[in-house]
């Protein structure tokens, strides 16, 4: 009895494993990207780790001024901030498909208005995003994707909804909603194409602007989180090397600062960080 359940927890789990990994999406057809994940080639990995590894060295030898300890801090936080770098890679791929995806708004737009099926409207995107961007763009693929799977029977609200689902943006999500409901009932699709690009263009607009008015308080984050160290440096050029002696209590007190100002940096990235 004793094997049976040990066999039943390790199924189980196993079965805990399966559900938290993410399993990446490759569309209906097989062959799409999940916006949602962003492998990163050698030079980005790179990249990532030299940002990672100076910041921990300086803000470890600044502290201790121990050398080996500072590079291996520095490692550690290059191997550590490889995940974050890739969040921001993966937020501005994403921003950069949202500001795509609105010329393909304008394109489809255009071509609703010369007229055009749904099908033709598509394809002549397709060729004027082409024209844009060229043929690696992301953009320029997703439409591509889309026109190979009309031209296969699929639904085209299929098609959107699985751009939108892959892309984790609410922009596409609500525009292939939107579109889904007007083709189905025999609606104005220019008008509504016209009318999503129109919003999205409003929604970057706003953005931009709460950017700008928050780039001050950005700033006065970022040097919050710099003055230790000038503290530190103004301490030991004064001559003040308590600062920096490594005794039991200065160590104790210098790794509470460490974890008092990243807490209130982390906070406060999230109170600047607003999203529409």
């Amino acid at each position: 009895m004793s094997k049976k359940k040990k066999e039943i927890k390790e199924e189980k789990k196993k079965k805990n494993r399966k559900k938290t990994e993410y399993i990446p999406l490759r569309g209906i057809l097989g062959n799409a990207t999940d916006y949602n994940i962003y492998p990163m080639n050698l030079k980005e990995r790179a990249i990532g780790f030299f940002m990672g590894f100076a910041g921990g060295f300086v803000v470890i030898y600044v502290f201790f001024r121990v050398y080996v300890m500072s590079i291996a801090g520095g490692i550690l936080m290059g191997y550590l901030f490889q995940k974050p770098f890739q969040n921001i890679l993966i937020k501005r791929r994403k921003r950069t498909l949202l500001l795509q995806f609105k010329d393909m708004l304008e394109a489809l737009s255009a071509s609703y208005s010369a007229g055009m099926n749904t099908q033709t409207a598509f394809a002549d995107a397709g060729k004027d995003l082409e024209n844009i961007y060229g043929k690696k763009a992301d953009i320029t693929k997703e439409i591509q994707i889309i026109n190979v799977g009309i031209k296969n029977n699929f639904i085209v609200e299929e098609l959107l909804f699985d751009f939108a689902k892959r892309s984790g943006l609410e922009d596409i999500e609500s525009f292939a909603n939107v579109f889904s409901v007007c083709n189905r009932q025999g609606a104005n699709l220019k008008k509504v194409i016209s009318d999503s690009r129109d919003i999205i263009n409003d929604k970057i607009e706003i953005e931009i602007e709460i950017d700008t008015m928050l780039a001050g308080n950005r700033n006065q984050l970022n040097i919050m989180m710099v003055m230790p160290l000038i503290i530190m440096l103004s301490l030991s050029g004064m001559g003040t090397m308590s600062a920096v002696t490594n005794n039991s209590v200065n160590v104790i007190v210098k790794i509470g600062v460490l974890i008092l100002f990243a807490t209130a940096y982390k906070m406060g990235r999230k109170i600047v960080d607003i999203k529409l």
